[in-house]
């Protein structure tokens, strides 16, 4: 699976996972920080993770398997770990309910209290968990998990192999609301949808709105990785495996591009474009387009990083260029009263 090469006991067995420094016999762990490197000579791991290249300074105990990549290997294996553990409930629980015309695949988990709506297409080897709520006309993807509490309203479209954890809400409506002369905001329906593609993972607590007409659709893209606490608005479409941390709104009509990391608690105004592999610090305000490819910004309003973080060694020392600008002013006042005084002496 990893394509490793095994270096000791090809025979010994490994049932769980451990850190290095705490695993057990019967565990397997994994090697990527060097600072941890002296915890493979007394390791009690079965097998042990670590990069082609290293070279052992002492015995080592654990058998070792040798790859490109520790790090992504051990992810890879826990992903296999999880997706087993993950997937073995099926069958259906008591009470729940489904609608009419609704179809469903092979080797499903329905939880108690799940409400499944009419022509629905639910594929093969979806669990879904107690008190999920499933809207008419919902299509979800085989080997999807929507866990505890998630809502998909009517006409979401839900890939394959995505994990929407719970409290999540899946095509609630946008924040649309005409301002009257009376001061009152008058209701705009919000009549499109949500199309979530491929290989998508949603943490929880995290809400997406419809798009505003019917037939738009806010859009996340293949491989999109959203943590929990996230806010995407209305007819905003994310590109494929961009990652976004906590905390995270994104206003309406703004369109993400691909292969970006946005950090917590950042916000990103209406109708904007942030073009492809840009990177945004925690906290940072987006208020125009990011056009250019590869940028890193940070700040409020956001610029380059390597700018702000200059800006930022100037402007924590404020305070003290501020007394030293004020002494300077006294010292100069005090001069010029000097002056004016020897000038009026040399007129007498």
């Amino acid at each position: 699976m990893i394509g490793g090469k095994v270096e000791g006991n090809a025979d010994a067995a490994a049932g769980s996972f451990g850190k290095i420094e705490e695993a057990q016999t019967g565990q397997l762990a994994f090697l990527a920080n060097p600072k941890y490197e002296q915890y493979i000579y007394t390791t009690q791991a079965s097998a042990v993770i670590v990069k082609k290249d290293f070279d052992a300074r002492k015995e080592i105990n654990a058998t070792l398997i040798l790859v490109d990549d520790p790090y992504t290997s051990f992810t890879l294996l826990l992903e296999e770990y999880h997706r087993a553990i993950s997937f073995q409930k099926t069958g259906v629980e008591e009470p729940c309910f489904i609608g009419s015309n609704s179809v469903v695949g092979k080797n499903i988990y329905r939880g108690a209290f799940s409400y499944i709506g009419n022509n629905v297409k639910i594929g093969d080897n979806v669990k879904i968990y107690p008190h999920v709520y499933v809207g008419d006309n919902v299509t979800i993807g085989n080997n999807t998990i929507l866990h505890a509490n998630v809502k998909l309203y009517a006409d979401t479209k839900l890939g394959h192999d995505c994990v929407i954890h719970s409290g999540t809400v899946i095509g609630s409506d946008g924040f649309g609301f005409a301002p009257q002369e009376d001061g009152s905001y008058k209701t705009i329906p919000q009549l499109g949808n949500v199309i979530i593609e491929d290989n998508v993972c949603i943490g929880a607590n995290t809400v997406i709105d419809c798009a505003t007409l019917f037939g738009d659709s806010t859009i996340i893209r293949k491989g999109v990785k959203l943590d929990n606490l996230i806010q995407v608005a209305h007819n905003v479409e994310i590109g494929k495996n961009t990652v976004i941390a906590a905390q995270t709104g994104i206003s309406g009509s703004s369109k993400i591009g691909e292969s970006n990391m946005i950090g917590g608690q950042v916000g990103i105004a209406g109708h904007l474009v942030i073009a492809n592999n840009t990177g945004i610090g925690a906290q940072a305000g987006i208020g125009k387009s990011i056009k250019e490819e590869g940028q890193k910004i940070i700040g409020s309003p956001a610029f380059d990083v390597k700018e702000y973080f200059k800006s930022y060694a100037v402007f924590k020392h404020l305070p003290d260029l501020n007394d030293r600008l004020r002494d300077l002013e006294r010292k100069v006042a005090q001069l010029n009263n000097i002056a004016e005084q020897q000038q009026v002496e040399g007129d007498e």
